[in-house]
């Protein structure tokens, strides 16, 4: 295929039509069960409780302030971030405001309330929690430690991020897991996922700006390394965004 025909293609695939989707068919109109809100884990492992947001003291700036005031920042102090700051960036960009069984609403939209995302986090400097690779359970509002922290862990993710490891204190991975999209939308699925990473990583963003500390979404990362560095499959679950946290320098 020529490099016409590939932008042709991709250009597609930011055009659904959504006449073609046959909602008699998808697996809900078929009765199979709900895919669940997050994945399972291991009840034994070792959790961080996160402060909840009735307990918060930070976050104050108004809404306009943090979006005049918005840019990519790429390069962050030496400072830690507090588990407050921790647990109201996570709540802010997957943080579930009302629970049912079947699905949730959050601190972002997403089409028909599906949530696709799981955020992992790999955690350098942040007061009161070990180095290591977490995964956030909104539902519990607690973090999951996926891997502890292991030698060269950080030229991993560097290698992973293509270089833009930028010795963050912590770095937000997000990955999705599209069948819970697919199981409403079937083929109509991937563009939503896409529009709906942004308002996540947008929320990052603005919350980062409320606390003082700066983020870089980034888009360019290898998709098979970041994969691997994170244990997952590749294909049911996968990468689709990545972004580091600090303290602004």
């Amino acid at each position: 295929m020529g490099m016409k025909e590939e932008i042709n293609l991709q250009r597609k695939f930011l055009k659904p039509n959504w006449n073609d989707l046959d909602s008699g068919h998808t697996d809900q109109s078929l009765k199979i069960p709900v895919p669940p809100q997050e994945k399972p884990y291991d009840q034994n492992g070792v959790f961080v409780d996160l402060i909840p947001k009735e307990k918060w003291n930070i976050g104050k700036m108004s809404l306009v302030d943090a979006i005049l005031n918005r840019k990519s920042v790429r390069k962050y102090s030496t400072k830690s971030l507090s588990l407050e700051e921790i647990s109201f960036l996570l709540f802010s960009t997957q943080g579930i405001i009302k629970h049912f069984p079947a699905y949730s609403f959050r601190t972002v939209p997403s089409g028909g309330a599906r949530h696709t995302f799981e955020t992992y986090l790999y955690i350098d400097k942040v007061n009161d929690i070990q180095k290591g690779l977490y995964r956030y359970l909104p539902v519990e509002n607690k973090l999951f430690l996926e891997q502890p922290y292991r030698e060269n862990m950080e030229k991993e993710l560097d290698s992973a991020s293509r270089g833009q490891f930028r010795n963050a204190a912590a770095y937000f991975i997000w990955t999705t897991i599209p069948y819970r999209m697919e199981w409403r939308y079937s083929t109509m699925s991937a563009k939503i996922i896409a529009i709906d990473i942004g308002h996540v990583c947008q929320n990052l963003y603005l919350a980062c700006e409320a606390i003082g500390c700066g983020t870089c979404a980034i888009g360019a990362y290898d998709q098979d390394l970041t994969d691997s560095f994170l244990k997952i499959d590749g294909r049911e679950e996968f990468t689709i965004y990545m972004a580091p946290v600090g303290k602004k320098d």
